[in-house]
């Protein structure tokens, strides 16, 4: 057996055996959350601790669904056994209708704390500050990015973008009245780094990242390492930052949103042409790339098909969520020995022909 082999081996074994402590939690009269208690009593007629035994087993469930989490009571998804501890609701989407929410204890913190062991300290510099520039309010990135400050010994600073404004401008046609949105957040950002020189590190959305180096050089403001993610990241724009907005500071191009956590960067080689490449926080999270007509059907490696999304923590299930994006299902690599997902973008229904587009 190869050691790549092995090492593949390794993580499914190590998601197998997370899957049924996650599935033996929620479903434990004692631990589990009022939601899928119920759901249990109500819809199956089997125990998921009998026969669910490792990840394959979670399509015995039906796939998670977008309407379970809009609305309240929001209660009912915090697990028994965390019962008395402060709890976080942060919210995803909600441009239109009700946005969805989720119940974090801890698992903000944990993500983020275990994505600083991937960032290099000659770039992000422990005991530097950070800006965080980019959607804050009721979503987890704000306090996400100052835990991961605080983790590195550092700072945060941050400045507010509401994107649901945004879009609203956009289907007005407000579009000067939305720049000139752009262009106050831009201010209050190039403020904040004239005011505190030891900031080295930064967060922004890549149309935030591009409107500040419009504005100012990186370098000059003793940028040396960029964290950057969002709905404009494509393979276009990686190289352009890489080539003409960061002078020589280190992009960690991101994945994440709420229900997942925070995807890693595969490291940069010039042999994937610029291609976004994330890998989930495994056994946190697990991604499928699934044909979109039949979301039981894992598609080839290289070959294109719809985000299927498993979050594994006590905080939170969440079985097989059809994500919001297309993508190509990657190849593990040896730091990250499970699948990964290339050039994520959004998905467009062949029956209706709609586009969903989410924030990230």
């Amino acid at each position: 057996m190869s050691n790549g082999q092995g090492k593949m081996e390794a993580a499914k074994a190590a998601l197998d055996a997370h899957v049924r402590e996650t599935v033996a939690w929620h479903f434990d009269p004692e631990t589990g959350c009022p939601f899928w208690l119920e759901f249990a009593k109500e819809r199956l007629a089997w125990d998921p601790r009998d026969r669910i035994g490792g990840f394959d087993d979670l399509r015995l469930l039906p796939p998670f669904e977008d309407e379970w989490l809009r609305g309240g009571p929001v209660r009912r998804w915090v697990p028994k056994g965390l019962a008395g501890k402060p709890v976080y609701v942060f919210e995803t989407g909600g441009t239109t209708g009700v946005p969805k929410s989720r119940v974090n204890v801890e698992d903000f913190q944990t993500d983020y704390a275990e994505f600083s062991k991937t960032l290099p300290d000659e770039f992000f510099p422990p005991g530097s500050d950070w800006l965080h520039l980019g959607p804050t309010g009721p979503r987890r990135l704000r306090l996400a990015v100052e835990h991961l400050a605080h983790v590195r010994g550092g700072i945060s600073f941050s400045v507010d973008l509401d994107p649901r404004w945004v879009v609203k401008l956009l289907k007005r046609g407000q579009y000067e009245e939305a720049e000139r949105y752009r262009q106050h957040c831009l201010d209050q950002a190039i403020t904040i780094l004239k005011a505190h020189p030891g900031i080295r590190c930064l967060f922004a959305t890549p149309k935030l990242l591009e409107g500040l180096c419009d504005r100012i050089s990186l370098k000059k403001f003793g940028i040396t390492g960029v964290f950057c993610g969002g709905t404009e990241m494509t393979p276009e724009f990686h190289r352009f930052a890489r080539e003409e907005l960061l002078e020589g500071a280190y992009f960690a191009a991101t994945y994440g949103n709420t229900l997942m956590g925070l995807a890693c960067h595969k490291p940069f080689d010039p042999s994937d042409n610029h291609a976004i490449i994330y890998y989930p926080p495994q056994p946190r999270a697990a991604l499928e790339v699934c044909n979109p007509d039949n979301l039981d059907e894992v598609v080839e490696y290289g070959a294109t098909g719809r985000a299927v999304l498993t979050t594994l923590t006590r905080e939170f299930f969440m079985p097989r969520f059809p994500e919001r994006d297309i993508c190509e299902r990657e190849r593990p690599i040896d730091l990250y020995p499970w699948d990964g997902v290339r050039n994520v973008r959004p998905y467009q229904d062949s029956k209706t022909g709609s586009v969903t587009v989410g924030v990230y």
